[in-house]
């Protein structure tokens, strides 16, 4: 008995021993695995939070680029509209220098007609009726106008005299502003229709003044409605067959 009893004893040490043994020799062997699984795990997470931070650099680099592209968008729409006023301003300026060019052409024209005027030789003149109180060209008063300028428009040296009348019907005010609407149908039958530069034209509305007839019946009145429109040239053919 007292054999088993220290059989037991010896035993039991002995795993109690061996147990204790297990444990360190566990402990050494598995705690640097969890030290270094711990390290890992925070390399890890710094690295996760570093790319976290990345990530939103990137994402406010993103913005900042989108930002920089509507810029871009609005500047090239800001270029493209400065272009195109640009080009509207050349053009009108363009314009504007021609219609002077030929002001200027047209005021030097008429500085030298005027300059020459002794040379200036009538070479046809046609009477324009109106019916009363009227200021509409009729078919004949048209046809009459197209004799008078056929094939002189082509002359250099030119210039028409249009001078509007009227009866004595009515107030001297309003005979001066019917005869001026009269004069001015003429003129712009001329230069609609025959492509005569209005600078070539000189006009003017004298209302009752020197009546074609100085009686005061219907007839007198009918003739005193008029417009009297003279072609005068300077081009030597043209005074020639006029002397």
């Amino acid at each position: 008995m007292t054999n088993q009893l220290f059989t037991s004893i010896i035993l039991g040490g002995a795993l109690l021993t061996s147990g204790c043994a297990t444990k360190k020799y566990v402990a050494k062997t598995t705690d640097p695995i969890r030290d270094h699984v711990n390290q890992v795990a925070s390399q890890a997470d710094q690295q996760g939070q570093k790319l976290d931070q990345q990530g939103q650099q990137i994402g406010q680099q993103g913005d900042e680029l989108k930002k920089h592209g509507a810029d871009i968008d609005q500047s090239k729409t800001d270029i493209s509209a400065n272009k195109e006023r640009a080009m509207a301003a050349d053009s009108r300026a363009g314009e504007a220098i021609q219609k002077s060019d030929q002001n200027t052409r047209a005021l030097s024209e008429l500085r030298q007609t005027v300059a020459n005027l002794d040379d200036y030789k009538p070479s046809g003149t046609v009477a324009v009726p109106f019916a009363f109180n009227k200021d509409v060209l009729t078919a004949p008063a048209k046809e009459e106008l197209d004799r008078l300028v056929a094939d002189k428009t082509s002359l250099k040296r030119y210039f028409i005299a249009v001078e509007g009348f009227t009866d004595k019907t009515g107030t001297v005010q309003y005979n001066n502003a019917l005869s001026k609407r009269r004069a001015d149908a003429v003129v712009m039958y001329l230069v609609a229709k025959h492509d005569i530069p209005v600078y070539r034209i000189h006009e003017i509305g004298l209302g009752e003044e020197k009546p074609a007839d100085e009686g005061k019946g219907r007839a007198a009145n009918a003739k005193n409605r008029r417009v009297e429109v003279t072609f005068f040239s300077a081009d030597p053919q043209v005074t020639a067959r006029a002397q």
